[in-house]
């Protein structure tokens, strides 16, 4: 995630012992290899594939309820979106009364990395609606043919965290403040502050608003500075800055409202935190959010 995120030398993702990881594989392939013979596997496979198909299970919600646009950048921290501020996300919008709409970009991600070890995994390649559909538990709307703006059932845009907004949604973990944002997210970030329709962005993704936003003085937060053991990642709060953000340093259980933009941010995993400590922020966040919506 280099030097526009974290200050002084490179960080380890993940320290994990790969022969622990290696057994575990086996033990759950060879597991999973005499299980699909079964026929408890071939009961189970037809559920799942009927419970997927269902009306039911579905990223196109119903008519019901109002939506709240749920932008997913992949599924994993280090390449994706960060799944507990995901999960975060999606809960406090439907405890508000809201409906998610899942969304993500129709691309490839810009590479994939092994979660346990933090290493980047030569060659391989996966597409970013495909790893969304892991937290989305089903099909993701491509982003750019969803038109969410636009639709009056959508109250608002979320855009949680992971490396994957800094990677797929823009190219911030590789660029900094030179990034360029993904044109479909750009379009809909666009649109959304043009319809006075409220967003929400947390850990690293409010360097989008930022580079956007730049020239309309937003207001957003992406921790603090001080404790490298606490903020690794505070070398983006400079980045943002210098793209014309005003950057308001917060806590992880706190909020930055932009009231004039409609903009609302939390710290999340910028804040080397407690699960529950990046939920509580979270949620405070999409709270403020719904305040804002009309």
């Amino acid at each position: 995630m280099d030097q526009h995120l974290h200050n002084g030398s490179s960080v380890h993702l993940v320290n994990t012992e790969a022969s622990t990881s290696r057994k575990l594989y086996r033990n759950c392939s060879s597991k999973m290899l005499s299980f699909r013979s079964s026929k408890s596997a071939k009961i189970l496979y037809s559920a799942a594939s009927k419970y997927c198909a269902s009306s039911s299970f579905s990223t196109s919600p119903s008519h019901s309820e109002p939506k709240i646009a749920v932008l997913l950048s992949g599924c994993g921290v280090y390449d994706g979106t960060e799944v507990h501020e995901a999960a975060a996300c999606l809960a406090a919008v439907s405890r508000a009364g809201f409906e998610p709409l899942i969304v993500g970009v129709d691309a490839g991600q810009a590479h994939v990395v092994d979660h346990s070890s933090g290493n980047e995994t030569a060659g391989e390649k996966r597409q970013v609606l495909a790893e969304s559909a892991r937290i989305a538990r089903g099909p993701v709307k491509p982003l750019g043919a969803a038109e969410l703006a636009l639709d009056p059932e959508v109250k608002a845009l979320v855009v949680p965290g992971g490396f994957g907004a800094a990677k797929n949604l823009c190219d911030f973990a590789f660029k900094g403040p030179d990034m360029t944002v993904n044109a479909e997210v750009e379009t809909a970030l666009k649109e959304f502050h043009g319809a006075g329709k409220p967003m929400a962005l947390c850990c690293i993704s409010p360097v989008l608003a930022a580079k956007v936003f730049g020239d309309k003085n937003v207001k957003l937060t992406l921790g603090k500075k001080g404790d490298d053991s606490k903020w690794p990642f505070s070398g983006a709060i400079d980045a943002a800055a210098s793209m014309g953000a005003f950057v308001e340093e917060k806590e992880v259980g706190e909020v930055c409202v932009d009231e004039k933009n409609k903009i609302v941010t939390s710290p999340a995993f910028m804040y080397a935190g407690k699960f529950h400590e990046i939920q509580d922020g979270v949620s405070r966040m999409v709270d403020y959010l719904v305040k804002m919506i009309k």
